[in-house]
Parts: structure tokens; sequence; C-alpha cells
């Protein structure tokens, strides 16, 4: 008996000794899992450019509770913090003028993280579907950007700075996204996002002081895709009819993945290029917009940030003479004037009937500059507005129109017009010939008593010429009637 007592003994001894051995190495392995190493936000690195003369954030993990501090190389400041319970710190920073290269220093109690090359200048948000993300270097075959080998060749400028936010559709929001910084040079240009660089490239040269550029863009993406979960709740149709679609339609997926991860960066405006997944969809596009906008002013922390956007382009889309995507172009019109510190730019005579990505992606960036130097950063002299339809008065079987945004009248750059329409009561458009003198004119030998006039409003408007003010931004397409609703 005492023998079987003794062997119940050492067989129990053993298993004490094996579970303490296991509760030493789980002990181990939970110190080092706690003792996390210091970590900066996926956004945050070597070669970026941060927002100058304002409060800037830094954030990133380390160990829960930790003591950090971080020194700014433009003026020297040391700041101490602490990480809260989950291990996650952010901390807030002045930056100065434009200037640079400086470099960050985050220490911790057995580590230090330091940040290089960074200058300070403009921060400049990128987003939208396929005509915003295509690159310098074109997406394939037939779909390039004018004069691109060239903009490659002469890209190398310290000054501009990229950053492309890889593509990432998920259910939930993210703390994280893959990207890095690069300076501007024939190899970063030639893959990153044709208008965002020429539009950072037009802003450098003016403003002379360093332009960084965030692109976060997918092609065939719905604007609904790009919005968070509390947003597009209030759109139930909006929310209902993407259910059942690619990863990049899909509501809220990209903003999970692309846009919650850098909404701790300050910048200082946003560009959006996207509308043509929302054509069938036009009637309710102009309250998404400016929703989607005003929550990313929200997340983004830094007021009513200024937001320009490009009109889609016309193209064919399966008829020519359809006007669905005449209609969408209605709607983002009419988001302009819901969206405070907005701008939008018309790229109504740059479409082509075959190809959804207009190749002339500088006279794109070009104008989106001209709204924000204007505009956001006080430059005179440029005219920036585009022409837009005022009023309509009929004079016996002429209708005469009036603009906004056209001080020294019109021109067609010699071209003839063949886009304008007129319809009686009967509601029948016919072609009609314009006259531009000290105003703008228009008729039709079929139409005795004009009640409507249209201008381009269809997919694809085939004329030799279009109707601009004389800085040469073009009229977009209008209607003076509601008869289609």
């Amino acid at each position: 008996m005492k023998l079987n007592m003794h062997f119940i003994n050492r067989h129990k001894f053993n298993d004490i000794i094996k579970s303490t051995i296991k509760l030493i190495l789980f002990s181990f392995l939970f110190v080092a899992t706690v003792q996390a190493k210091v970590k900066v936000g996926s956004v945050l690195g070597d070669n970026m450019v941060l927002q100058r003369n304002t409060e800037v954030q830094i954030w990133g993990t380390a160990q829960p509770g930790e003591r950090l501090s971080i020194t700014t190389g433009w003026n020297s400041v040391k700041k101490i913090f602490k990480a809260n319970e989950n291990g996650k710190w952010l901390v807030k920073v002045k930056t100065t003028e434009a200037g640079g290269p400086y470099k960050i220093t985050i220490g911790a109690s057995k580590e230090k993280i330091t940040i290089k090359n960074i200058l300070l200048g403009e921060v400049w948000l990128c987003s939208g579907q396929s005509n915003m993300e295509m690159p310098v270097a074109g997406l394939g075959v037939g779909q390039l950007a004018n004069g691109s080998n060239e903009l490659i060749f002469d890209a190398d400028n310290d000054n501009i700075r990229l950053f492309n936010v890889k593509k990432a559709s998920i259910s939930t929001p993210q703390d994280s996204c893959v990207g890095s910084w690069a300076v501007a040079s024939s190899e970063s240009v030639a893959s990153f996002s044709a208008v965002g660089y020429l539009y950072a490239k037009k802003l450098q040269q003016k403003l002379k002081v360093p332009i960084g550029i965030i692109c976060s863009s997918w092609g065939g993406s719905s604007i609904e895709a790009w919005m968070d979960k509390e947003t597009i709740a209030q759109f139930p149709a909006a929310l209902k009819r993407w259910e059942k679609t690619q990863p990049q339609t899909k509501p809220s997926l990209l903003y999970n993945g692309m846009i919650a991860p850098i909404v701790n960066y300050t910048i200082k405006g946003a560009l959006w290029y996207q509308g043509e997944s929302n054509k069938d969809f036009y009637k309710d596009y102009a309250a998404l917009q400016a929703s989607m906008v005003a929550s990313w002013r929200k997340d983004f922390g830094v007021g009513n940030f200024p937001f320009y956007f490009v009109q889609i382009a016309p193209f064919e889309y399966g008829n020519s003479k359809g006007n669905i995507s005449a209609l969408l172009r209605d709607e983002q019109l009419k988001s302009m004037a819901l969206i405070p510190n907005s701008g939008m730019i018309s790229t109504f005579d740059l479409g082509e009937e075959k190809n959804i990505h207009p190749a002339e992606k500088a006279i794109v960036a070009n104008r989106l500059a001209y709204w924000s130097l204007s505009e956001t950063y006080g430059c005179k002299g440029l005219s920036y507005k585009m022409p837009t339809f005022n009023s309509v008065t009929i004079k016996d079987s002429v209708a005469i129109l009036k603009f906004d945004n056209a001080p020294n009248g019109f021109t067609s750059f010699g071209k003839e017009v063949e886009c304008f329409e007129v319809a009686g009561a009967d509601s029948i458009f016919y072609p009609a010939k314009l006259i531009i003198d000290k105003e703008v004119k228009v008729f039709s030998a079929k139409v005795k008593a004009p009640m409507a006039v249209r201008y381009g409003f269809c997919n694809f408007p085939k004329t030799k010429g279009y109707l601009y003010n004389t800085a040469g931004l073009p009229v977009p397409s209008f209607r003076t009637d509601n008869w289609i609703k």
C-alpha cells in the first residue's frame, strides 16, 4: 500500500513539475507579447510630407501604458506621452512653414524610431474610380495619358512625394493599410495616378512648396463603397442595390480598407473623380456625394476641407444618343451647391466615344489646380469656374441663354457647335443653330415657339466643337426642362 501511495505521489509531483514549466513558458511568451515593439501608423514613414503651419497627428502602437517621447526636427520640440490600455497612442505636434528635410524621433524605454527625409508642405488626398486610379504610364492597351513618356522623363522632383494606398475591400474599419511614401521619380510617377501627380506638379510649380499626394482609388468602384457604415445606412435603397456585386462596389468596404486607415493623417483637401459606376442610379447621387463629404470631413477632423471633383466625361455607354450619363452629370452639378467649400470641373470637351478613360489627364489636373490655387490658396487672376447655365428667355422663335462665369463672353474656337437642341410644347427636340454675339442664341426652323433647350444632353454628343468661355473652360451639358425625372 505504501509503495502504491509513493507511486501516486511521485506521479502527481511529475504533473506539477510539467504544469509549472508550462506556466513559466507561457509567462515568458506573455511578457514577450505584452512588451510589443513601438510602431507608427502605416501611412507614416520616411519621405512623407506633413501639412505645414498647423497641428498634425502622429500615432501608433506600443506596450500598454508605456511612456514615450517624440521630438520633431523642424522645431526641436520634445513631448512626453503614454500609450493607452490597448497599447495605442496618438500625439499632436505643431508644424512650421514649408521646408525640410527633417526627421521625427519617437523614443520608448528600450528602443527608438526615427522617421527620415520628412518635408513640410501641402497634403492632398485623391480618390475615386479608374479615371483617378489611371497611372501616368496608362492602364493598358489603348488606355493612355497623353504625353506620358515625357511626363515620366521629367518626373524627378524631391519636392513631390507620393503615397499609393493598396486596394483593400474589408468588412470592418481598419487601423492600417499597405503603402509607402516615394519621392517623385521616373519610376514612382509612372505607376501613380496621372491626375493626382499632375495636380501635385501644378501646385508645386506655383506655390514653390513641397506637395504630398495620397491616392486611394479603385477602378469600377461605386460611391457607396467609399462611405462608412453609419452614413450609407441613411440610404436604404443604395445600400441594397450593391449587396451582391463586386468587392469595389459593395457599401463601406473601400472606406473600411482604404479611407479609415488614413483619417488620422492631416490633409489640406481632397480631389474626387468618380461617377461612371453610378450612372444607372443617378437620382440620389448628389445626396450621396454630399453625405460622403460630410462624413469624411468629420473623420479627418480638419474642418470643411476643400473638396474639388471632376464631372464625368461623355462616353457612349452602349448608346451615344442615350442620356443616362447626362443625367448623372446633372446630379454632379447639383451636388456642388450642396457641398460647402467645393468645386466641380467640367470634362465635357474631353470625352472619347469609345474610350471611358479620356487621355487628356493634364487638362483635368490643370482645371482642378486652378480651382484650388484660386479658392484655397488665394491666387489672383486665374479663371477657374466653368460657365454654367443661368436662365433662358424666349424672343419669338429664338432662345436667348444667360450663363454665370463668362464675363468676357463665349467662343467655340472657330468650330461648329452641333449639340444644341430646342423643343416646343410637343416635347420633341430638334437640332438647333447657335449664334454667339453679345448673347448666346439658339433656334431651329422646326420649332416656332421654343419651350426648352438642351446642350449636349446625351451620353456622347457628336459635334465638331464645344462652347467655352474666353478662358477656355467648357460649358457643361445642361437642360432647361425637367421633363425627365
